[in-house]
């Protein structure tokens, strides 16, 4: 195992029996041999848990991880990366699928542009797997513009730990993904994105994030976890500037997926 092609993939699992197979079988079809795939169980009650261990009896790349207590998938992602020994670490939800060749083409595309931190575009899709849409990504990001709205989705997200560390996530119930890719921006300054789709994510009902209002305080918390802003300030900037920002994006999705 060469620990500094080794590409760690982070995956938190709950209740995803449905879809967690899909998941580990997209990453076994990697043509880019140099991973492990570290999913941490965050007390699923359904039977998630015995076909993760089913998949990580036949194949040792794959490592099953369980948390004592219900704790959100920030800090199931955290527990796995804790576990990491790759220097590059990616992320894929048990819910979310990678085309063949997405690390294959991503690793190349970092090591060509010497980048901390780099991401894709993706297709969404129904939760029986048919495709019904895709997000474009800018072909760069910077501090300033990530914090303006997420325009990376965390299923395409690698960053190198050679180059900036290992990078936690913060102790946020929801969006704690945004807040760590700000972070990684605070070490590298800029990320690169590559405009091909290499990855699907599942659109669900029951998805936390499929409820927006809900998300608002959460949205308002990374900002006075990330930059110590007063409540008033991160509130302002969340009203006046992320939520124009988030509507224009949302406007040029209905555009390109009409």
């Amino acid at each position: 195992m060469n620990r500094n092609k080794l590409v760690s993939i982070i995956t938190p699992s709950y209740n995803c029996a449905d879809y967690i197979a899909d998941t580990i079988k997209s990453i076994q079809a990697q043509t880019y041999p140099d991973w492990e795939l570290l999913i941490t169980d965050d007390c699923s009650t359904d039977n998630s848990r015995q076909i993760i261990q089913d998949f990580a009896e036949k194949d040792p790349r794959i490592r099953l991880l369980c948390l004592e207590k219900n704790s959100g998938a920030g800090t199931a992602r955290n527990n796995s990366i804790s576990e990491a020994k790759g220097r590059y670490i990616a992320f894929c939800d048990s819910d979310d699928r990678w085309t063949p060749e997405k690390l294959e083409k991503q690793i190349r595309f970092m090591e060509e542009k010497g980048c901390g931190l780099s991401y894709t575009s993706y297709m969404t899709c129904e939760e029986d797997g048919r495709i019904n849409g895709i997000v474009v990504c800018r072909l760069r990001e910077t501090l300033s513009s990530l914090k303006r709205d997420d325009k990376i989705g965390c299923l395409t997200v690698i960053y190198d730990t050679a180059l900036v560390g290992k990078v936690f996530m913060p102790d946020l119930r929801k969006r704690q993904d945004w807040a760590m890719k700000l972070k990684v921006l605070q070490k590298c300054n800029e990320a690169f994105g590559m405009k091909e789709p290499l990855a699907y994510y599942r659109l669900r009902s029951d998805s936390i994030s499929r409820n927006k209002r809900s998300l608002v305080k959460y949205n308002i918390a990374v900002y006075r976890e990330i930059f110590g802003w007063s409540n008033i300030r991160s509130s302002l900037f969340f009203y006046f500037v992320f939520m124009p920002n988030y509507i224009l994006k949302r406007i040029g999705l209905k555009y390109i997926n009409r």
